[in-house]
């Protein structure tokens, strides 16, 4: 296996870059799923190119999921195991015409982005750079985030089925591949047909340095707060009018300055992140994330949210406001721990790979936290991706080739555990 490794041709690089440049942005505020149709634009193309491999099941469904099945090549009862990635971009910055260009032997330099220059992707900002001496880097060009995050992981994941299908020999059980639309706006999985996937437990292509593994993540909610004010013609307003739009802003105003943000917090500790505000003087609305490791800890969270709404209207006589929580993901440890094998499995295709595995917390989540819930025990694997969700966004593709060799040692081991058994 080592040797057909060593004399593959990857087809990663090509493929990721090819695959930014198609525009997936997702969207939080539509009501449609996915979100937005243009994500079905890189869903179809993925389609086709795994038939173009000899994948004859793949296909895209009517909710723009793209499933498809490797055949097993050994007789021996193995676990089917799933890869998953998604193909939406954030919201937080556009992917409309992003123009990938490769650094090729980086040397440790700034890189100046062409089209603004003053978009500098520098080893002082982002320290792993320093660790990427000699590789081969691609950003995008300055005025749109790159979408690594998580083409890198689609990208990973078709050149690990281009590598099966054309090296037959390679030992291993069935495998099934999941391309998810709407991670990005926390609705990967709403549409996901489990039993139709059918697999025993997967892993998400979705994470940072080379080595990575993630099985703990946020637990997270979303709260809306809509606060009602007392609308009134501003020309007769005295002692009428109770402005809503100055309600919210003091609300915001109120949140603490030091702590409880993103801005503020790091390792284990979670936050309330004011996301989205609008509204007029009759009614304003205030949207928040909530994160925190700790699942009862949100609840803590959302009474200082409800609280301190509660103070805010009570110093504008007159108005209200209705609280809502919605639930979005919870952290993948509490059903992953119980299935210790997922883990322990990534671990030696990590380490078969000539890497030392790096056990992270997710400050974030991903399809996993939900495909666990769902029955599906899913942690996540490294694809290389860098300052995502920004205009500095970059991948190595020596990681990305990595990460394709780390899945084929996974299927492999998976099958000689059977075959041993």
């Amino acid at each position: 296996m080592d040797l057909l490794l060593q004399q593959y041709s990857y087809t990663v690089r090509d493929r990721f870059m090819r695959y930014v440049q198609i525009d997936t942005q997702s969207d939080p505020h539509s009501h449609s799923f996915p979100s937005t149709e243009k994500q079905k634009d890189l869903s179809l193309l993925l389609v086709n190119e795994l038939k173009q491999m000899g994948i004859s099941d793949a296909h895209l469904d009517e909710w723009g999921y793209v499933m498809a099945t490797i055949p097993a090549t050994i007789p021996e009862n193995v676990p089917v195991i799933c890869f998953c990635a998604h193909v939406d971009t954030a919201p937080d910055c556009t992917g409309t015409g992003v123009k990938p260009i490769l650094h090729p032997n980086y040397q440790g330099q700034d890189i100046i982005l062409p089209d603004d220059t003053t978009q500098i992707v520098s080893p002082a900002k982002y320290p792993y750079l320093q660790q990427k001496i000699g590789d081969d880097l691609i950003t995008a060009s300055g005025t749109t985030l790159l979408g690594a995050d998580d083409k890198a992981g689609v990208a990973i994941i078709m050149d690990f089925a281009h590598f099966l299908m054309t090296n037959q020999g390679c030992k291993h059980g069935p495998i099934r591949l999941l391309f998810t639309p709407d991670e990005e706006v926390g609705r990967g999985t709403e549409k996901l047909d489990i039993k139709k996937l059918g697999a025993s437990f997967g892993y998400t292509l979705d994470g940072g340095e080379l080595g990575s593994l993630e099985y703990e993540t946020f637990s997270a909610n979303a709260v809306s707060i809509r606060f009602k004010g007392v609308i009134a013609h501003p020309g007769y307003a005295k002692g009428i009018l109770v402005n809503a739009i100055k309600i919210a802003s003091h609300f915001v105003e109120q949140l603490p300055k030091q702590s409880l943000s993103p801005e503020t917090t790091a390792g284990r500790e979670g936050f309330v992140h004011p996301v989205h505000i609008s509204g007029n003087a009759d009614q304003s609305v205030v949207e928040f994330i909530i994160r925190d490791f700790d699942t009862d800890e949100l609840k803590v969270k959302q009474d200082f949210l409800y609280e301190l709404a509660k103070s805010v209207c009570a110093q504008f006589p007159g108005s209200s406001f209705d609280f809502v929580v919605t639930e979005q993901y919870r952290n993948m440890k509490e059903i992953v721990d119980a299935h210790p094998h997922v883990v322990e499995l990534a671990k030696r295709a990590i380490e078969k790979t000539g890497l030392k595995v790096k056990t992270e917390s997710v400050r974030g989540g991903t399809d996993g936290s939900r495909l666990s819930f769902l029955g599906l025990p899913c942690p996540n694997l490294f694809a290389g991706e860098n300052a995502i969700h920004s205009k500095h966004e970059f991948v190595s593709v020596q990681d990305m080739q990595k990460s394709v060799q780390t899945l084929v040692n996974l299927v492999t081991i998976a099958a000689q555990r059977s075959a041993d058994s």
